[in-house]
């Protein structure tokens, strides 16, 4: 019997092709395709029909022969258009990953041990942690609070989406903003469709506030990579990238605060 992600790979190709035109920059399909491809294919039908799409937007990538027919220099993503609808869409081949070489910053670890301990799952680890040490306040310089997790709304022409965390804060100017969170752990892949939802999102919810969206990855040994993000004339562009460690305290050396000391004076 196929895995689970064979049958996924052998029902988005086929709704690729069934629609694809050779040269086509977008191609539109929608949720009911799941069902009908899998019946065309003799496939047992996901439970969760939208895991389909969910997995190859966020998780894993798409099928090779779905990726060579993106032109030279870009590649496939899968964007919301309406409810129950979906499209494929060329973008430039820009990936959102943790660069190697930056710097780190060590941060004492404010987690409490009872959370950490029981916290169900990467990305509810990795909000939990960057909520307890307020690495959004230390990233953005303003002072932030959590509004709300897990936002699910229905954002005109893309339908209904979901952003990891809501905060709102508010600097020593007076200036309110809204910062959308997108948080991955394990093997799940930071997106840029899930950054132009957010964007989208607080356009429509917080029209009034500044939006300045940011995703988290987990990395190795307890580091946390921040990305913040504007949204310009050209689109979406990274702003800033930063890596925190938490560690204890009594791991924040003299020779580190020095170190620290000496970025503030160049930033």
């Amino acid at each position: 019997m196929a895995t689970q992600q064979n049958r996924y790979r052998q029902i988005i190709e086929r709704i690729f092709f069934d629609y694809y035109q050779e040269g086509a920059h977008e191609v539109s399909f929608k949720r009911t395709d799941i069902e009908r491809v899998a019946g065309d294919l003799g496939i047992k039908l996901p439970k969760n029909l939208g895991d389909v799409v969910y997995s190859f937007r966020y998780r894993t990538t798409l099928p090779q022969r779905v990726r060579d027919k993106a032109p030279v220099g870009e590649v496939w993503v899968i964007r919301p258009a309406g409810r129950a609808a979906y499209k494929f869409v060329s973008i430039p081949n820009r990936p959102l990953a943790p660069k190697a070489l930056l710097a780190q910053t060590k941060v004492p670890d404010a987690t409490p041990g009872i959370v950490v301990r029981y916290a169900l799952s990467d990305e509810q680890a990795l909000l939990a942690k960057v909520r307890y040490n307020r690495l959004i306040d230390i990233f953005t310089g303003v002072t932030c609070y959590s509004l709300q997790s897990h936002l699910r709304t229905t954002v005109a022409e893309m339908g209904q989406v979901e952003t990891d965390e809501i905060y709102v804060g508010i600097d020593r100017r007076g200036v309110q903003y809204v910062f959308p969170v997108q948080a991955k752990g394990g093997t799940d892949k930071l997106n840029i469709v899930q950054i132009e939802q957010d964007f989208a999102v607080c356009a429509q919810k917080f029209p009034n506030l500044v939006c300045r969206a940011i995703a988290a990855q987990f990395m190795e040994d307890n580091v946390i990579a921040l990305f913040g993000f504007e949204l310009g004339d050209d689109g979406i562009a990274l702003a800033d990238e930063k890596h925190y460690r938490l560690v204890v305290p009594d791991e924040v050396t003299a020779e580190d605060l020095r170190t620290y000391q000496q970025r503030a004076l160049t930033d």
